[in-house]
Order: structure tokens, then C-alpha cells, then sequence
């Protein structure tokens, strides 16, 4: 370290040259580090979407969704593997171990799907879906235009929003919804087809076959090579119509002589309502690991170019944008960090009453936090709510050091007036190194331990560890080699008188000292009596696992009835909207996505709706807060009975996909193998749920109440017709959803080309099915009813599963009360009230399930974070009196923290756990600060007590000006009310809380039971 110091005092030009070259390298640094609400919490995913079309829930589970699982089953390092089969579509989501590469993953996934696919059932189609996270819909807008109708709407979005937006680098996927998607439909008329003795399969065959361009080869043309293919390719509605086929009797027949070629509509999954009107809507998702506010930015950059180009009366209304929530986070946590500075800044001019000292002293603090910058941008760090939060948490403990070095300096110039300016700061800086490098290495270990967390509170920790540790790392090399070269040009030699403030501090302190030394009966059971008090204030302490992000706006999830249609499901939902709107003016704007889009990448089914609502400012609300508003709307949706309903934001909306499948507070599972069982199952649990005092918003999937209407060929008609159930199916299908038969491409627009029977004749009533003509393959026709039996059925309209194992889920929200509790009252009804049948067992998931988790994490880091504290004090001290007297802070500071909760109401969370991971060290280093000085001056006193007073004395400005400034630095973060400051929040108040009453305890009981082992010649 000596040598350190000599070359850092004689090339001070080199040293502060290279501190101004650092200092723009941050700047640069700062400017590419990626911006984000949040660090990347989710895991490494990879996500199956197969479209079945006509097959219902329980067929695609037996022969799409089993197989698909069994062979997936195989691929190491799996987490979790969950499936949401519906009607048409199976997603099948699996989660892999921490550290597991995304391309390895996906390339497993996709490798077993190959080796699975040639077994599955024709006709269905998908893969593997974009490379992206749960949390990647970042960019959503609707467009409207009252010129032009919702098919018109939607091909726009189609053919020009979208491949545009498809370019801009860092997007995954564009994905549209709502209005309806142009297609070239032919409606057959079966008259006609019966008269020229065409078969409806022969038709489809016809064109399939002649639809299409051949490759053939090769062949020379003296030296040239020339590539033949053959052409047949249909390019428009006319080449469609000109379609000859040939009659029975050897005759050919247009197309358009056998029906009528029209424009269509594919058949529709989902809608989308914007205040109450159907419109169409794009959705921008980000690729994995891409900066999500440059992305934004770039897609904004798009639109605004492409908005000129759309017709006149174009509207697009954007009513989800992350970079807003990212924007506001982050100038949250931003003016918390710049309030804080302010605050230690003052603090160190009131504390030192030198204006250069205290100069010196805070620029140690921008230096250490553009250090701390540049090392986030080496490492990858994202600036988000919980890095920069880190570096708010730090910032009272940046300036501990240079304190250090700078008090030394000033008292040392003092004293040795005769030397050199740099020499006495060479001399005084050399004196307190190792102390300060001691120090440091405390707080690290402290924090080290986060680094170590798993799962949810592991991402969203591990970044606030690793910017304190680089910040504290940064703040001990500038005040072991920028401070001192600063302290040779700004710190005066002269000496300067102790300050007014100081002085009657410390004849205050001596008097007060001096009284609890004479009574140590009364001050020690006083203090164990705070303690007992902050042992019973814990038990009334609620806990939860993570406090919830008001991300400004919310979404409501609607449920229906599962054999609701789309029609009535939009009708409903726009008659909702319009209530909300009258009812509550704090509603902007509400947009509602019911059902999935034509991808599947979020299967809901027809009763689902995701309801958008953006919110007005807050300062126009005529509510009190966000839960009044909650309960108003809550008031609305009372009034439509048979809908489930529950409140959520988006990003807390895919983060409880992401972990649990399912969104809510709490999710209560229950795993068997009958449909029915569950069902039933849950509906008694939602019952016993609704009982527990903290209910709200209880929701039962709804797994059952499918409609079905069953076919079966009748095996004579078969046998004598020929007449197989695969040519009956798409029959039927022409009258419901239409055949699709291939697409029809002009240029970069490709129109799926469709069979269908017209709106007027497609299948509306039951009766209609049954007359339904057939056309047999001998040319005759027969209706429906002949050559089937139709019988009607109820079965399964979504099946969930969880590695490989079928469940029914029970959301609920907790209000009013800390989720522990509730899960605790809960568990204890079900165990007397619910008897689960044989082979039955229930999973409790969401927040309860992550709150126990980290309680585990936590249970098996603070153990080993104390134990290294004492070995680092048994170390430092060579005694266990005195390793024990330092220790016994420890409770001491956790006490103000528990009381701190208590009196505030916060609930005892994962950021209030690692605030009482972080007082560990401060009370430790107060205690460090305090005994190392008895020892250095007790050959200087006779008399104990006046070492204990006189050594005290002497700490008592440095141990106030630590504990100031640490809880002045934390005090902009309890008092911030905007987006993120809910995460912060619990945390600053321990540490706040936890400083008062350790700093009291340094002072008062410390010294007082250091007196107390001195005077029994215990050997300290």
C-alpha cells in the first residue's frame, strides 16, 4: 500500500488526468447501458404452439399435447414443464435450470419435436414460438379509421404495419388481432356440383392439384443450362374463376359455373374493442435480452414515418408502451439518487464545518458512481429499478471512507506542521488504509451473500448486490488514491477549531454517558426490554414476498362461460367498457382483447378476455387512491353475474404466468386425473377461499362446461358408400369454418384461398346439420341424418397440466391483510373442511409459494453471513469478549428495524430482509469504530471510566456523521411515491429504522458493557 500511495502523490498530474479520462469513459458508459423498468427475471423458456383446427381440448391432449410431453420429458435440465390445451391450440411451455443456454434449449425442444412429429395427427401446424420472454410484449396500439371497415383495418395492419415493424432491430414478432382477415372464398353450389357429378373431395383434390408451380429440372441448351418448372399457380380472382374441371359425361366446367367466387373471412379466435367499438390491433415483442427502451424507440421511429403513408382518417392509439413505465421508474430511483447526495453532501458540511474538507469528501461520490457505472457496463448490468436502487442504498456508505481518510488528514496536518503537505497526507492516508480496506471488505461480505439467491428475488437482488459491491469497491480506491492527491491541493494545513455543534454534542454526550454508566442496571434491562418489544411487534408483523409495483395503468381479466361465442364474448365486453367509461371518469381509454390471435402465442380461449384500461393523471382522480378505484370498478363488474374477474397490471400479469401458470396472489392447485373431479374439486375450494377473511376477486378456472355435438359415420353407410369419416369431416367443415385449400400470392400480400359455403347457409341451428346434403362418392346425396348418428355431449374446455400431470387452479387476491397469514388461515380451513379424493393433492403457488422460497434462501444466507462476521472479528480483535460485545449490535439494530416495520405497516418482505441484511454490517462496523479506539488510547487513561467516556467522546463524530449519512441517503427512497418506489420502500425503513437504534446502542450500551467486562479483568 506504501508504494501505492508514493506513486499516486508524485504523478498526481497522471492520477488526476486519468481520474478525468475515467469520468468520461462513465459518461459513455452510462449512455449505452440498457434501460429498463426491471433486470431480466425471466427464465430460460422455450415455448411449443401447435394449432389443431376442429379438435377439441380432450383430442389434442391424448394425441398432440401426451406425446409432445413424453418426448420432451427427456431433455436434461429441466425445471418445470407446464401445457394449456383448448379447443384448436396446445401451448406447451418449459422452463429450464438457471444458466441453461436459450439456442441449446430451443435446440432440444426443436430436435424431440421432429423426432415426435411424423406420429401426430394431419392437418396441424406450429412449432416452436418466437425467441422471446414472458415479459417481452412491450409495444401495443390499435388502429381505427371510420373510413375504411374492420377487414380493411386489419389488412392494413397485416400487410403494412406489420412487415415494416417486423425490421426494426431487436423485434421478435409482430403480432395482429381483431377485425378479420380477406380471403378469396369459393362457395360451391351443390346442385350444380350434383349435376356435373363432381364430388366435393374431387373438387378440393382438382385444385390442390393444379394450384400449384412444379419443379422439373434441368437441361442443356448448348453451353447454356436452363431450368424447367411448371406453371399453374391461380394469381387472382380471374385465373380462379377460369378453372376448368372435367363433368362425368367427359365434358369441363368452369369454376365459376359451379359457385360463386367471392371475398371471405378466415374463421376468427379472438377480437379486440376499443371503448366499446370492434377495431384490430398490433403487439410488438421483443427478442430476449435486446434494450427494450432503444427498441421502443426504434418502432416509434417506424410509425412516425409510416403515418403519413396510411389513408386519411387513420388513427393509431397506442395503449401499452413499456418505455413509459421505464421512463417514469427510472426518474424515480434517479431523483431519489440525486436527492440523496444532497442530503449526505449537507450532512458533511454541518459535520466537518470545513468547506474544502467536506468538498473533497463529496466528490468521492460521483467518482465512485461513475466507477460503478463503467463496471455495470462491462458486466452486462441493465440500469433498472433495482441496480440504480443499489446504488441509492450505497450512497451514505460511499463517503464512510473518505471521512476516514480526510478527518486523518486534517488532524494529522495539525500535528505535524513541520512536514511537507504531501508527506503528512502520504503519513495520514498510509495510517487508516488497512482500516478502510477492513471496512469495505465487511460491507462486501455482508452483500456478497444476495449474489447467491435463487429464483424470482435472486434476479431482482443479485443486481442491487452487485452495484453496492462495485460502488463500495469504487468508493475505497478513490479515497486511497483520488483523495489524497485532491487533499493536497484543496485541504488547508491551518488548523481549524472543533466546531460549535460539535462541542456541545459531545459535553451533551459526556453528561448523558456519564449517567448511564452510573445506573447499568436500569439501561440494560431498559434495553432488552426494547427488544422483547420488537420480538412481540415481529409476530404482529405480516409477511409477504414482494410488494406490488403500481405500473400505472391495470388490467382486468374477464371469464365467461366457456361455450359463449365470440359475438356475445365482444358484446358483452364492449357493454363493459361502456359502463366503465360512464361510471368511472379516472378511465382514459379501455382496450379488451378477447380470445387469441391467429399465432397463438397467449391461447385464451373465446370466454377470455384481457381488459386494457389506461388510467387518467392521478392528479384529475376523484378517488383516493388506486385501491378505491379498484373497488369501484370491482362495484361494475358485480353487476354481470356469471363472470369471473380479477385485477392485475401487465408486467405482475406474465410474471405470475411465469412462475405459477397463473395469475393472482395466490393459486391453489389441485393435481388428479377426472375432469370432473377437479372441477368440482376447485369449486369447493373457491367456497372454503371466499370464507377466509382477505378474499377478493376468487377465481376458479373453469376447466368444464364444454358443448360439444358428437358425429359418428354409421359403419354400414360406410362399408356401402365407401364414404370415410376423414371426406365427412370436410364436408362439414365447408359449412362451418370453409377449407382451406392454399393461398393465393400477389406480390408480398398472400389471400388464403377457402371453400365455404356463404354466410347465409353455413350452419347456425342443429336441425340445419342434420339435413345437411352429403355427397357420396357414387355421385348421389344424402342428408346428414341418414348416414350418422348426432348426439350432443359436454366435456373439458381447457386442460391444464404440470409435468405431465392434469390440475384445476383457484386464483385469489389478498387484501387488507399480508398473504402469509391468509395462506396460513387458509391451509387450516381446507385441512377441515376439504376431503380431497384418493390420489388428489393440492400445490399452494404464487406469491405464498415465492415468500416461502426466499424465506428458505434467507434462513440458510444469514447464518453464514454472521458466522464470517465473527470470524472477521475474532480476527480483527483476537478476543471473544470483544468479538461478542461488537456482535451483541447486532439484535440491537435489527430491533429498530422490526419497530420501524411495526410503526409504518409494511409487511415483512424480501427487500425488508435484505435492509436487515445490510444492518448486520453497519452495526458491525460502528461497533469496530468504537472498541479499536478504546484499545489505541487505553494506555492513556488510568481510570475506566474515563477512558470509556473520553474514547467515546472521541468516535462521536464520525460514528453520527456514518449513521446520518446512511439514513439521510435512504430517506429519499421511504418517502418516494412513484412507479418502483414500492420495492425500495420496505428496505430504506429497516435500514433507516435500524440505524437509529444501532447508532444508540454504539453510543450508550457499547461503551457501558465494555466498562462492565473491563471491570470484571476480563482480557479484552
Amino acid at each position: 500500500m506504501a508504494a501505492i500511495l508514493r506513486f499516486v502523490l508524485t504523478q498526481r498530474v497522471f492520477i488526476l488526468a486519468l481520474t478525468a479520462l475515467v469520468l468520461a469513459l462513465a459518461v459513455q458508459a452510462w449512455q449505452r447501458l440498457p434501460i429498463d423498468a426491471f433486470p431480466d427475471i425471466s427464465p430460460t423458456q422455450a415455448k411449443l404452439i401447435i394449432r389443431a383446427p376442429g379438435m377439441t381440448a380432450a383430442e389434442i391432449e391424448a394425441q398432440i399435447t401426451q406425446p409432445i410431453e413424453t418426448e420432451l420429458l427427456g431433455i436434461p435440465n429441466q425445471a418445470i414443464l407446464r401445457s394449456t390445451t383448448k379447443y384448436g391450440i396446445t401451448s406447451i411451455t418449459i422452463d429450464f435450470a438457471e444458466g441453461v443456454d436459450i439456442y441449446w434449449a430451443r435446440q432440444q425442444v426443436s430436435e424431440r419435436l421432429s423426432g415426435v412429429w411424423g406420429s401426430l395427427p394431419e392437418g396441424i401446424d406450429g412449432g416452436l414460438a418466437p425467441m422471446s420472454t414472458p415479459l417481452s410484449e412491450i409495444f401495443m396500439l390499435s388502429y381505427s379509421n371510420p373510413n375504411l371497415t374492420l377487414a380493411e383495418r386489419r389488412h392494413l395492419l397485416d400487410w403494412q404495419v406489420r412487415p415494416l415493424l417486423r425490421t426494426v432491430p431487436g423485434v421478435a414478432e409482430v403480432t395482429t388481432m381483431g377485425g378479420f382477415v380477406t380471403t378469396l372464398q369459393f362457395t360451391p353450389d351443390l346442385g350444380r356440383l350434383q349435376q356435373a357429378g363432381i364430388s366435393l373431395a374431387q373438387l378440393v383434390e382438382w385444385l390442390q392439384q393444379n394450384h400449384l408451380n412444379g419443379s422439373v429440372g434441368r437441361i442443356d441448351n448448348g453451353s447454356t443450362s436452363l431450368i424447367l418448372r411448371t406453371e399453374g399457380k391461380l394469381a387472382d380472382q380471374y385465373d380462379l374463376a377460369q378453372l376448368k374441371l372435367p363433368t362425368a359425361t367427359g365434358e369441363t366446367i368452369t369454376l365459376a359455373q359451379l359457385g360463386e367466387i367471392s371475398n371471405g373471412y378466415l374463421p376468427r379466435f379472438g377480437g379486440v374493442t376499443h371503448n366499446g367499438e370492434e377495431t384490430a390491433q398490433a403487439m410488438i415483442i421483443a427478442l430476449k435480452d435486446t434494450n427494450t427502451n432503444e427498441v421502443v424507440a426504434a418502432v416509434k421511429a417506424q410509425l412516425a414515418q409510416l403515418e403519413p403513408t396510411l389513408p386519411a382518417g387513420s388513427e393509431l392509439n397506442v395503449f401499452y408502451d413499456r418505455a413509459d413505465l421505464i421512463s417514469t421508474a427510472v426518474s424515480t430511483i434517479i431523483e431519489a439518487l440525486l436527492a440523496a447526495v444532497l442530503l449526505v453532501i449537507l450532512i458533511l458540511f454541518i459535520f466537518l464545518a470545513d468547506v474544502r474538507a467536506a468538498l473533497v469528501v463529496a466528490l468521492s461520490i460521483p467518482l465512485a458512481v461513475a466507477i460503478t457505472f463503467l463496471a455495470m457496463d462491462q458486466v452486462g448490468l441493465t440500469a433498472n429499478l433495482m441496480s440504480l436502487g443499489g446504488i441509492v442504498i450505497a450512497i451514505g456508505m460511499l463517503v464512510d471512507a473518505a471521512v476516514v481518510v480526510v478527518e486523518n488528514i486534517v488532524t494529522q496536518s495539525q500535528k505535524q506542521a513541520y512536514l511537507p503537505r504531501a508527506h503528512r497526507i502520504y503519513r495520514a492516508t498510509l495510517a487508516v488504509a488497512q482500516p478502510v480496506i477492513s471496512g469495505t471488505a465487511i460491507v462486501i461480505i455482508v452483500f456478497a451473500p444476495l449474489l447467491f439467491l435463487s429464483g424470482l428475488e435472486g434476479k431482482l437482488f443479485s443486481p442491487v448486490a452487485q452495484t453496492i459491491v462495485f460502488a463500495m469497491l469504487a468508493s475505497m480506491l478513490v479515497a486511497l488514491t483520488v483523495i489524497p492527491v485532491l487533499a493536497v491541493t484543496l485541504i488547508s494545513a491551518k488548523p481549524k477549531p472543533t466546531p460549535h455543534l460539535i462541542q456541545w454534542l459531545i459535553a451533551h454526550y459526556q453528561r448523558l454517558l456519564a449517567r448511564v454508566i452510573q445506573r447499568p442496571a436500569a439501561w440494560l434491562i431498559s434495553a432488552v426490554g426494547l427488544l422483547a418489544v420488537a420480538a412481540v411487534a415481529i409476530s404482529f408483523t405480516g409477511k409477504t414476498f414482494m410488494p406490488v409495483m403500481d405500473e400505472g395503468d391495470l388490467i382486468v381479466q374477464l371469464e365467461k362461460h366457456p361455450s359463449i361465442n365470440l359475438t356475445e364474448s365482444l358484446a358483452l365486453d364492449a357493454q363493459l367498457e361502456q359502463r366503465l367509461l360512464a361510471d368511472i371518469p379516472e378511465i382514459k381509454q379501455i382496450v379488451a382483447r378477447i380470445g387469441s390471435d391467429e399465432l397463438g402465442m397467449d391461447a385464451m380461449g373465446l370466454n377470455e378476455t384481457d381488459m386494457f384500461i389506461q388510467l387518467q393523471p392521478r392528479d384529475t382522480w376523484q378517488v383516493s387512491d388506486k385501491a378505491a378505484l379498484i373497488d369501484a370498478i370491482r362495484k361494475v363488474l358485480l353487476d354481470y353475474p356469471g363472470i369471473n374477474f380479477n385485477f392485475t397490471q401487465p408486467i405482475q400479469m406474465r410474471v405470475a404466468e411465469m412462475l405459477t401458470g397463473s395469475s393472482g396472489d395466490v393459486a391453489i392447485k389441485v393435481f388428479g386425473d377426472d375432469i370432473s373431479t377437479l372441477s368440482s374439486t376447485a369449486q369447493k375450494i373457491a367456497e372454503i377461499t371466499t370464507g377466509v377473511a382477505g378474499s377478493v376477486d376468487v377465481q376458479t378456472t373453469l376447466i368444464d362446461g364444454g358443448e360439444y355435438i358428437n358425429i359418428r359415420l354409421r359403419p354400414d353407410v360406410a362399408a356401402r358408400y365407401h364414404l370415410t369419416t376423414a371426406e365427412l369431416s370436410r364436408l362439414i367443415r365447408l359449412f362451418v369454418d370453409g377449407l382451406h385449400v392454399g393461398d393465393v400470392i400477389h406480390g408480398r400480400i398472400k389471400t388464403p384461398l377457402v371453400f365455404a359455403a356463404s354466410n347465409n347457409s353455413k350452419l347456425s341451428y342443429l336441425q340445419q346439420l342434420k339435413d345437411l346434403p352429403v355427397s357420396l362418392p357414387d355421385g348421389n346425396w344424402a342428408p346428414l341424418s341418414a348416414l350418422a348418428t348426432i348426439s350432443s355431449d359436454e366435456g373439458p374446455s381447457l386442460i391444464e397440466r404440470e409435468n405431465s400431470s392434469r390440475f384445476a387452479v383457484v386464483t385469489t387476491n389478498v387484501s387488507d391483510r399480508d398473504v402469509v397469514s391468509f395462506v396460513e388461515e387458509l391451509q387450516q380451513q381446507l385441512a377441515r373442511e376439504l376431503q380431497l379424493p384418493s390420489g388428489y393433492y393440492l400445490n399452494f403457488g404464487g406469491e405464498f409459494e415465492n415468500q416461502a422460497r426466499a424465506t428458505n434462501n434467507l434462513l440458510t444466507i444469514v447464518p453464514v453471513v454472521l458466522l464470517v462476521i465473527g470470524l472477521i472479528l475474532f480476527a480483527t480483535f483476537r478476543s471473544l469478549a470483544v468479538a461478542g460485545l461488537v456482535f451483541a449490535n447486532i439484535p440491537f439494530a435489527l430491533m429498530g428495524g422490526v419497530l420501524a416495520l411495526f410503526i409504518t405497516g409494511e409487511y415483512l418482505s424480501v427487500p425488508a430482509s435484505v435492509g436487515f441484511i445490510a444492518l448486520l454490517g453497519v452495526a458491525v462496523l460502528n461497533g469496530v469504530v468504537m472498541l479499536t479506539h478504546f484499545q489505541a488510547i487505553e494506555h492513556q487513561h488510568e481510570q475506566l471510566e474515563q477512558l470509556v467516556i473520553v474514547g467515546a467522546s472521541d468516535r462521536l463524530r464520525a460514528i453520527l456523521m456514518t449513521a446520518t449519512t446512511a439514513m439521510l441517503g435512504l430517506f429519499p427512497l421511504a418517502l418516494a411515491t412513484g412507479p418502483g418506489a414500492e420495492i425500495q420502500r420496505p428496505l430504506a425503513i429497516v435500514v433507516i429504522g435500524g440505524l437509529v437504534t444501532a447508532t444508540f446502542t454504539t453510543l450508550f450500551i457499547l461503551p457501558l458493557m465494555y466498562k462492565l467486562l473491563r471491570g470484571r479483568h476480563v482480557r479484552v
